[in-house]
This record gives C-alpha cells, structure tokens and sequence, in this order.
C-alpha cells in the first residue's frame, strides 16, 4: 500500500484548518478516546515523511491524520 503524500496531506489539511481552529483529536490506539485541541502551528512535514501539527495543551506533534476539524472534515 502506497503512502499518502505528506505534502499533499499538508496543503489540504492547512487548507481546512487554521492556526487557532479546533480540531478533534484520536490516538493511533483504536480504541483511544477523541480530544478536542486547538491549532498552534500551520501543519508541516516531519522529516520528510509524515504531515503533522503541533496542538495547544498536548505535548509533541500529531499526525492530520488523526484530525478532523470540528465541523468539518479534511
């Protein structure tokens, strides 16, 4: 299976979502609750291979994968 193209990923993802939108938020766990955060940086590449953004109030980057702004989708 062919990865998805992070800059791609990217450009939709910061097209939808804003720095200060809210996003939900789930974990790689399957079962991992839904959180809700706020956008504190526009999303990038992480060394070269994965589309992320950095959340207020969560420690590290995560996937936009594994966000969905609320009210809307990617």
């Amino acid at each position: 299976m062919k990865r998805p193209d992070p800059n791609h990923e990217v450009a939709m993802f910061n097209k939808a979502v804003k720095v200060g939108d809210r996003v939900r938020y789930q974990s790689y766990k399957p079962d991992g609750p839904v959180t809700e955060y706020v956008t504190r940086t526009p999303a990038e590449v992480l060394s070269g291979h994965t589309a992320v953004v950095w959340l207020q109030g969560k420690s590290g980057c995560v996937a936009v994968s594994h966000c969905m702004p609320v009210g809307g989708e990617t």
